[in-house]
C-alpha cells in the first residue's frame, strides 16, 4: 500500500490528485468542528452522553452529530437519495431507460439525485430545528418573529451542510482519486478512531497490573486484527461461475470459443444491509431522545430500549439483547432485497445467451437464470452471516465489557471497502504508467 502511494506520488497529476483530496477532507474536518449558529453544543453532547442509538450515527458524522455541528446532517441525505433512485429506477420504467441511455442519462440521474438530496436535507434539518426549539435547545428570543428566525437559521445551516459535503464529494471523485462520497465517509469514521482507543487504554490498560494490562492491549489488538483480516475475506471473496462461448466462423477467422466465468461476490450487498437495519432501529430512539422520551419505564420505552444497541449484551439487562434477533433478521432480509434491485439474473441470463455463451451443463435461458439465483440465495445468505458476525463483535464487547465506542463492525467494513476500491484506483491509473503497487503483487 505505501510502495503505491510512493509510486503515485512520483507522478505529477496522481500527485495534484492526492494532494487535492487530503485538502478537502481537511474542510470536511474544519466543518465538523463548526457549531450551529443559535445552539449550545455542550448541551447535545451531555444528551447523547448515554450512548442510546448514537454510536452508529457518531461514526458515520465523525462526531459531528453529537457537537451538533455545521456537518451534523454529513452525507446521509446523499446515501438516503442514492438508495431511493435505486429504488425508484425499478419502479418507474422512464428512469431505468435513462440510466441505460449511456452518459446523458446517467447525468440527469445525477442532478436529480441532488435535488432529492436538498429535499431530503430539508426535511430532516426543520424536524431537528422544530424539536430542538421545543425541547429549549436553542438559544430565540420572545418574540415569533425571533423563533421562526432562529429555526430558519438552524435549517439554512445544516441544509447547506449537508449539500456542501455533496458537492465536496463529488469534486474529489472528479478531480481527487475518486470515490468521493465513500471517502468522505470513511474521513470521518476514522476521525473517530483516536478516541475511541484512547477509550479502551484508559478503561482497560491504564492504573492496571502490568501483566493484566498487557494481556488486555493483546487481546484488544487481536480482536481487531482478527475483524479485519475477516473483512478482507468477506469484501474479496467471489463465486465464480464458468462461461464457455461457442466459436462463430467469419470469413477466415474463427471468433469466440473462450471459457471466463460470473463473478458472484460473496457480500453482495457491501456494507448497506447492515446501514439499511442500523438506521431502521437507531433511527426511533435518536427521535425519542430529541424528545425527552427515551427514559421512561412504560412499554414503548422499554422497546426502545431494547432497539438501542447500547443496551444490548448487558449482563444486568439480558431481555433487551432481544433486539439482537431483530437486528440480524433486518441485516439478512436487508441483504436479500438490496441484492435483488442491483443484480438481475434474468437481464445476465440473456446478455449470455445473446454472445453466443452457456454454462457448462445448464440449458441456456431460464435455466440459467434459475441456477444464477439459486447459487446468489446461497452466496448472499453465506454473506449476510458474516456481515451479522463483523457488526455484532463490537457491540457484543460494548456490551459485556461496557466500552462506550464509536467504532464498530460498520465501520470496519467501510473502512476496509473503500481503502481497498481507493488504492485500486489509483493503480488503475498506474497501471497505464507501468507501475507496480501494493494490490498487484
Amino acid at each position: 500500500m505505501f510502495k503505491t502511494l510512493r509510486n503515485a506520488f512520483k507522478i505529477k497529476d496522481l500527485r495534484g490528485r492526492i494532494i487535492f483530496t487530503f485538502l478537502m477532507l481537511i474542510v470536511v474536518r474544519i466543518g465538523s468542528e463548526l457549531p450551529v449558529p443559535g445552539v449550545d453544543s455542550d448541551v447535545f453532547s451531555q444528551l447523547f452522553s448515554g450512548g442510546d442509538g448514537m454510536n452508529f450515527f457518531d461514526a458515520i458524522t465523525g462526531g459531528s452529530f453529537e457537537s451538533m455541528s455545521v456537518f451534523a446532517l454529513s452525507i446521509t441525505p446523499y446515501i438516503t437519495s442514492s438508495i431511493i433512485m435505486q429504488l425508484l429506477t425499478i419502479a418507474f420504467p422512464k428512469l431505468e431507460e435513462l440510466q441505460r441511455d449511456g452518459e446523458e442519462g446517467r447525468k440527469k440521474i445525477t442532478q436529480i439525485t441532488r435535488l432529492v438530496t436538498v429535499g431530503l436535507a430539508l426535511m430532516e434539518s426543520t424536524a431537528m430545528a422544530i424539536g430542538f426549539y421545543r425541547q429549549g435547545y436553542l438559544d430565540t428570543g420572545d418574540s415569533k418573529w425571533e423563533i421562526a428566525l432562529a429555526i430558519i437559521l438552524v435549517v439554512a445551516v445544516l441544509t447547506a451542510g449537508s449539500t456542501v459535503l455533496m458537492w465536496i464529494g463529488e469534486r474529489i471523485t472528479e478531480k481527487g482519486v475518486g470515490n468521493g462520497i465513500s471517502i468522505v465517509l470513511l474521513i470521518n469514521i476514522v476521525s473517530r478512531i483516536p478516541s475511541d482507543m484512547t477509550t479502551l487504554y484508559e478503561q482497560f490498560i491504564s492504573g492496571k497490573a502490568v501483566s493484566r494490562g498487557v494481556l488486555s492491549a493483546v487481546i484488544i489488538a487481536a480482536v481487531i486484527l482478527a475483524t479485519v483480516i475477516f473483512v478482507v475475506f468477506l469484501q474479496d471473496a467471489e463465486r465464480r461461475i464458468p462461461v464457455q462461448y461457442s466459436k462463430k466462423v467469419q470469413g477466415r477467422k474463427t471468433y469466440g470459443g473462450a471459457s471466463t466465468h460470473i463473478p458472484l461476490k460473496v457480500n453482495t450487498g457491501g456494507v448497506m444491509p447492515v446501514i439499511f437495519a442500523q438506521s431502521l432501529l437507531q433511527t426511533p430512539v435518536i427521535i425519542a431522545t430529541l424528545l425527552g422520551k427515551g427514559n421512561g419505564n412504560g412499554f414503548w420505552s422499554k422497546v426502545l430500549k431494547g432497539m438501542s444497541q447500547s443496551n444490548w449484551f448487558d449482563t444486568s439487562n439480558w431481555i433487551y439483547s432481544i433486539g439482537v434477533i431483530v437486528y440480524v433478521v433486518l441485516i439478512i432480509a436487508f441483504a436479500y432485497f438490496y441484492t435483488s434491485i442491483t443484480f438481475n439474473p434474468l437481464e445476465i441470463a440473456d446478455n449470455i445467451k445473446r454472445q453466443g455463451g452457456f454454462i457448462p451443463g445448464i440449458r441456456p435461458g431460464k435455466p440459467t437464470s434459475d441456477y444464477l439465483q439459486s447459487i446468489l440465495n446461497y452466496v448472499i445468505l453465506i454473506g449476510a452471516i458474516g456481515l451479522t458476525v463483523v457488526s455484532l463483535i463490537p457491540i457484543f464487547f460494548n456490551g459485556v465489557f461496557s466500552a462506550d465506542l464509536s467504532f464498530g463492525g460498520t465501520s470496519i467494513i467501510i473502512i476496509v471497502g473503500v481503502t481497498i476500491e481507493t488504492l485500486k484506483q489509483i493503480e488503475s491509473q498506474m497501471m497505464v504508467r507501468n507501475y507496480k503497487g501494493f494490490l498487484s503483487e
